[in-house]
């Protein structure tokens, strides 16, 4: 019998993995939400840890692609970089009921400058 947490997990893991999700995973609060999805055109995503506890769970999710577009005041560099987005889920009654995002800015930054 699987507990709550992994049942929470499970969702989360084929919520990140659906496709059509793409949209969601891509929607952040963040003011340069938008740059991210241009400049980084190829966009794939892995899931790198879950952790659940209760009715909620986190993920870090990577983003690999390459950078094609403007970003941040900065001209496309066709470096491929690694990009850690942090996602948070709430569960009511077993389903996803809310879930926000933010990317790791402090680590993508500096993949884009020149050596």
């Amino acid at each position: 019998m699987n507990t709550r947490e992994q049942n929470h997990t499970e969702a989360v893991t084929a919520f990140i993995e659906d496709a059509s999700n793409r949209s969601e995973l891509e929607r952040t609060d963040q003011f340069f939400a938008q740059q991210m999805m241009e400049a980084f055109s190829d966009r794939q995503y892995g899931i790198d840890e879950i952790f659940a506890e209760g009715e909620k769970a986190t993920a870090r999710i990577i983003i690999t692609g390459t950078h094609t577009g403007m970003f941040a005041g900065q001209a496309p560099t066709g470096k491929s970089v690694r990009i850690t987005q942090f996602r948070e889920f709430r569960f009511a009654e077993g389903e996803i009921v809310e879930h926000r995002g933010w990317f790791d800015t402090g680590t993508l930054l500096p993949q884009l400058q020149a050596k």
